[in-house]
């Protein structure tokens, strides 16, 4: 077996590799197949909402649901030019121009439309609540408002495949590439079937609460996935793809879609093995060949004939602290991050087999926001210091200070993750030396929501609490997962500096304006300590013999950014 950096893998067969081999070769019209390992959790087909964006939907859906850009291998946007174009407007306000494709056709025949755009913005402006306990709560379950809530109103007349943004005047959302991208641009004429009316457009601008609130309760709960009770209607494709089933037994079953309008898939079937496959049985019966997980989560994992890699991801590894709790006083909040092993658990858990590119997985991960790689990192991680290793005499001083004996701490993550369990119990070890209990709370079935719930005191995942593939390079995610009342932040941290500084550096050109802020932010993080953060999240990228045109893509669009290209040699 050999190792490689990040780069196009084409790897021919050195025998001849018969349909079964990596591919998990299709019974049904005997279809070539090629079978993809990645640990997202399938929960939601709308990765704009907490439930999709949480368990990862950007990673197994980003070439069935298109948007006008894609996050590519090294965490960048990348307009996707086939679903159309989106450029700036010149002038005092900020509008940026959307055309769709005029090819543009869903699976079921419906055209693309501005429509889209409109339900996008519509669930994630914050705009539409009902009066909650603390204040108005949004109707839309969104995974984050961040940029959307910038937008003033789109010119959209419904059916149209223009579509003109405008955001509020004195704003200036530098990072709009990451809107109305891939898994976020819902099909709205799927809303307007259920909820019975014409088209969302004109619904969502009447401002009739009862109709809104029906389009709210389909956007949020419409597209959930369950395993052998999809209703296909409901989850028609604008990309190469489209679901064909989904079980247990068979995994999530993507085929060519017909209806797409550009250049066909290479590969007519991929079938897809989310979180919860038992990967090395998988792995053991030939049916991958394409593998993309969490280094060392799955335990007698052999990969034998695979070109295989381990690197540092886009995703930073967490403890997402609860603020309520065990954890509503932020000097139990400290003295918990006083006694986490952060350094041993990089050097015994974080390491990537590559060495680091740019910085990214280059040592302990020691800022919350900020990505190792970015130039302002080395000057923005001050307040890391006194968290840098397990000090346990000044862990107990923290916690003898704030009144609080022997608390216990269930820290919970989606498992079978052999990685994760090590590393609770790591924790667990060093900080009962400091009388805090740690309990694993990890599970099959567990959700970042339990966090919220107060089921759990902590989630450990990845940006954004996600189980699998996260991060990208904009960041967006986890700036977005620390502000109050985003669907993300599930520990429900609220600091009203936090959130302005994040809605200044949206917009902020000057790089000496820029430094500042994220010094202040991350002063700030290590101060309140919402989460912990550990390393850049290692993960094992790997391809079976005769694959081709596969590239890794460690980030929130898995490698799977590009499975159109795959080719498997035989």
């Amino acid at each position: 077996m050999r190792r490689s950096t990040i780069r196009l893998i084409t790897v021919l067969a050195t025998a001849a590799v018969t349909t079964s081999v990596v591919a998990g070769c299709s019974t049904k019209n005997q279809v070539p197949s090629i079978g993809y390992a990645v640990d997202a959790a399938v929960a939601s087909y709308n990765g704009a909402s907490t439930l999709g964006a949480s368990s990862g939907a950007a990673a197994v859906f980003g070439r069935v649901l298109t948007g006008f850009f894609y996050t590519g291998p090294d965490g960048q946007q990348v307009a996707d030019t086939d679903v159309g174009t989106a450029k700036e407007v010149p002038g005092e306000t900020q509008t940026v121009q959307y055309r769709l494709n005029p090819d543009g056709v869903y699976s079921d025949g419906v055209k693309t439309s501005c429509d889209d755009l409109v339900l996008a913005w519509s669930a994630r402006s914050g705009k539409f609540t009902r009066p909650g306990d603390r204040g108005p709560v949004s109707l839309f379950d969104a995974a984050s408002t961040v940029g959307y809530e910038e937008i003033e109103r789109i010119d959209c007349q419904p059916g149209s495949k223009d579509a003109t943004v405008v955001f509020r005047p004195g704003k200036h959302y530098l990072p709009w590439r990451t809107l109305f991208t891939a898994t976020e641009m819902m099909p709205a004429h799927v809303v307007a079937q259920a909820v019975g009316v014409p088209n969302v457009v004109n619904a969502l601008q009447t401002g009739d609460g009862a109709v809104i609130g029906r389009i709210a309760e389909f956007w949020n709960t419409g597209w959930t996935v369950n395993a052998g009770a999809l209703d296909l209607t409901k989850f028609p494709s604008s990309g190469p793809y489209r679901i064909e089933s989904f079980s247990a037994k068979d995994g999530l079953v993507l085929v060519a879609n017909e209806k797409w309008w550009g250049a066909p898939p290479e590969t007519k079937r991929i079938v897809v093995w989310p979180k919860g496959t038992d990967f090395a049985a998988k792995a053991k019966e030939n049916a991958l060949g394409v593998v993309d997980l969490g280094a060392g989560s799955v335990a007698d994992l052999k990969l034998d004939g695979f070109d295989e890699q381990t690197v540092a991801s886009r995703s930073a590894e967490q403890l997402v602290l609860a603020t309520g709790g065990v954890f509503s006083r932020v000097e139990v909040r400290r003295a918990f991050a006083q006694c986490v092993p952060r350094q041993a658990l990089f050097d015994t858990l974080g390491k990537a087999g590559e060495p680091a590119q740019h910085g990214l997985g280059a040592g302990v991960l020691n800022a919350h926001v900020v990505q190792q790689d970015s130039l302002y990192y080395p000057a923005v991680i001050g307040g890391a210091d006194r968290y840098r290793g397990a000090d346990i005499p000044a862990a107990t001083a923290t916690l003898a200070s704030a009144g609080t004996a022997q608390p216990t701490v269930r820290i919970g993550y989606q498992g079978p993750d052999a990685r994760r369990a090590q590393t609770v119990a790591m924790i667990a070890e060093s900080c009962r030396g400091a009388g805090i209990t740690v309990v694993d709370a990890g599970s099959p079935d567990f959700t970042p929501v339990r966090l919220r719930e107060g089921a759990v005191d902590a989630v450990l995942g990845g940006t954004g609490a996600v189980p699998g593939p996260a991060g990208s390079s904009a960041g967006v995610v986890a700036f977005a997962a620390l502000r109050a009342g985003s669907g993300l932040d599930f520990g429900g941290f609220a600091n009203g500096r936090y959130d302005a500084i994040t809605d200044q550096l949206a917009g902020e050109a000057n790089s000496t304006a820029t430094l500042n802020l994220l010094t202040e932010a991350e002063n700030l993080l290590w101060a309140q300590l919402p989460s912990i953060p550990l390393f850049a999240t290692p993960r094992v990228i790997a391809f079976g013999n005769g694959m081709q045109n596969g590239i890794a893509g460690p980030t929130q669009a898995g490698t799977g950014w590009n499975m159109d290209r795959w080719v498997l040699q035989r």
